[in-house]
């Protein structure tokens, strides 16, 4: 089951006008964030906004557990991130979710995090960095495939439910084992027995070290599995110890080289023109979206579903209020109960059950750390 995704608000005002703004301050040069209010209906919006092509930042993504999908809050996502990579400044929850157990914390569709393909692109949008640095939104396809012996090449799903599909690879991401039941799988084994990353847009070639007929197999530190589906093993031949199987990740469009992508959905925005694709126009919730203008990267919260402080949007107006802001391109992310914003280390908005759900991934605007001469 997918769902759809809501912390006290506070002020810290933004660089720049903006409709209804609360204040405006600077924060930083090329970070600000603000809560902006509308006591007519009443909203509660939480903007933060990133300056494009400013060296000292950059957007990252998080998963549940830190390096393996769970449900996890937004704060503990942003405390588990390495010192390493830099100071988080800011971030919004993510993406639509699986939340029920074996899968739970399964983001929808594709996410990237410093370049690793740790989800598959889903038929919904999504959002991704380039790398020269300029934000995309689109629907991504994938062409995710995987073949052995010179035979036909089968589509192939990404750490997720193999349910009817015919083949799905799992790496770390998914956690300790697969947690699948029945089909056959193969234990591949990397070049020189080392951890390697999974970038999209990229082939690889596996030797099977070890063949598995029960499902839920241990996926190791130093090696992935392939699942296949009982509907390809009764086909005939499958791969033996030994055996090479190749794997490619390839996508339209091709996404080689990014390091920072998330689903989401509907796009609200494209060029400068609001879309009018809503499926429930009418239901006012809490709301959490992404957009940008040629300067600025904007993360946006509405808080909802509070008599008396914030009653939520509905796509409409989510997509009125982003277009106010300037946004060309906008995207909604997961909303209702997962809805969040956290800015310079606490929660800035008023969840609508109270407190902070556990949610499957975040986008965070990190601070990169400073490079020694």
């Amino acid at each position: 089951m997918w769902v759809l995704g809501s912390v006290m608000g506070w002020m810290l005002p933004v660089v720049g006008e903006t409709p209804g703004t609360a204040g405006t301050n600077r924060v930083v040069t090329g970070f600000s964030h603000r809560r902006d209010t509308d006591a007519s209906v009443p909203w509660s919006i939480q903007v933060v906004q990133m300056e494009r092509g400013n060296a000292d930042y950059e957007l990252l993504t998080t998963i549940g557990n830190g390096t393996r999908f769970g449900l996890i809050t937004l704060t503990e996502q942003i405390r588990a991130i390495p010192a390493a990579w830099g100071r988080p400044l800011a971030g919004v929850n993510g993406d639509f979710y699986q939340n029920e157990a074996p899968y739970e914390g399964d983001p929808k569709g594709l996410q990237i995090i410093r370049g690793e393909l740790v989800s598959g692109p889903s038929d919904w949008s999504c959002f991704w960095m380039d790398p020269g640095g300029v934000p995309h939104m689109g629907r991504v396809v994938s062409q995710f495939a995987v073949s052995w012996g010179g035979g036909e090449w089968i589509p192939l799903g990404l750490n997720e439910d193999r349910g009817g599909k015919p083949a799905v690879l799992y790496t770390r991401a998914i956690g300790a084992s697969t947690r699948t039941s029945g089909g056959r799988e193969f234990v591949l084994e990397l070049d020189g027995g080392a951890e390697k990353v999974l970038h999209p847009s990229e082939s690889y070639a596996l030797r099977v070290r070890q063949v598995a007929n029960r499902g839920d197999t241990a996926v190791p530190t130093n090696g992935w599995v392939l699942s296949l589906g009982p509907q390809v093993v009764s086909k005939g031949k499958t791969p033996e110890v030994g055996e090479t199987v190749k794997l490619t990740f390839a996508t339209t469009p091709n996404l080689r080289g990014v390091q920072t992508a998330i689903g989401g959905g509907p796009a609200l925005i494209h060029e400068g023109k609001i879309l009018q694709n809503w499926r429930t126009p009418h239901m006012r919730h809490p709301r959490t979206a992404m957009g940008w203008d040629k300067r600025w990267i904007y993360l946006v919260q509405v808080d909802g579903r509070q008599i008396g402080f914030s009653a939520g949007m509905t796509f409409g107006e989510l997509a009125d209020y982003m277009l106010k802001l300037g946004c060309e391109e906008a995207l909604n992310l997961d909303g209702g109960g997962s809805s969040s914003c956290w800015v310079l280390g606490a929660v800035r908005n008023n969840p609508s059950e109270g407190r902070e759900r556990g949610v499957a991934n975040g986008l965070i605007v990190m601070q990169k750390p400073k490079r020694e001469d």
